[in-house]
């Protein structure tokens, strides 16, 4: 099933009520960049789609004719290696933004964890209002700036950590974001599968499992129900991401 064959979108400005204003992750988004009066031109060309899990949105080497804003749910950002084997690059939340692409074709993949909710943003009508509002232009840069700094973060993850320290700093990031978005960042949510989190980072299935275990033995955290780890020493599991 292609991407967003999933029913017919809904146009958003399309409606009475003016949706844009009332998203209750505005201010997380790139849209936050607009004042009132002007999100009724980012209204025009929306389009909102609600997709169940395992979705894809996009996939590598597609055309990059859209852009998207998560408003509500969970997305892994994928490359698969030559080999075959699936390197997860990322997961974005609400108010995380996807799409953007150097060479007009998307470098990843895109797939939903569990049901999500996002904005679908045509490429070419999105480039004019860039170009008609600079701040929203720097807002997206500021969005990128910050998507580059996490793929740096990614980078030391993979490179110079063992797996106990991998699972506390992955445990910790999770917590840190949710507290940026306004979330409960304790219990923490993490609503990707063993699986996923292995092909995050750069461990076997088994071992991420046998971390948690580990973890959980030691009393730095609780494996709760509805795919929540609750913190029980925020200390000790910095010290063990810190290399302690």
């Amino acid at each position: 099933m292609p991407p967003f064959d999933m029913g017919r979108p809904l146009r958003m400005g399309a409606v009475g009520v003016h949706p844009c204003g009332a998203c209750p992750v505005r201010s997380l988004t790139v849209c936050s960049a607009l004042e009132e009066e002007e999100l009724s031109r980012l209204a025009d060309i929306v389009q909102l789609q609600r997709l169940d899990s395992h979705q894809t949105i996009f996939s590598e080497g597609d055309a990059a004719s859209s852009l998207f804003n998560v408003t509500a749910g969970t997305v892994k950002l994928y490359k698969l290696l030559p080999d075959g084997r699936r390197q997860i690059t990322g997961f974005l939340f609400s108010g995380d933004f996807l799409g953007l692409s150097v060479h007009d074709r998307y470098a990843y993949s895109a797939e939903t964890v569990v049901t999500t909710s996002i904005c679908r943003f045509p490429r070419r009508q999105m480039d004019t209002l860039l170009e008609e509002f600079p701040k929203l232009q720097r807002r997206l840069f500021s969005m990128a700036s910050t998507e580059l700094a996490a793929a740096q973060d990614q980078m030391l993850l993979l490179g110079r950590k063992t797996a106990r320290e991998k699972i506390a700093s992955f445990l910790l990031g999770l917590s840190r974001r949710a507290a940026r978005r306004g979330q409960r960042d304790n219990p923490v949510q993490v609503p990707m599968s063993r699986s996923d989190i292995a092909d995050f980072l750069g461990l076997t299935t088994e071992t991420v499992s046998r971390t948690f275990t580990q973890l959980k033995a030691n009393g730095v955290i609780r494996l709760l129900e509805g795919s929540k780890v609750q913190i029980l020493d925020e200390g000790v599991l910095t010290d063990i991401a810190e290399g302690g």
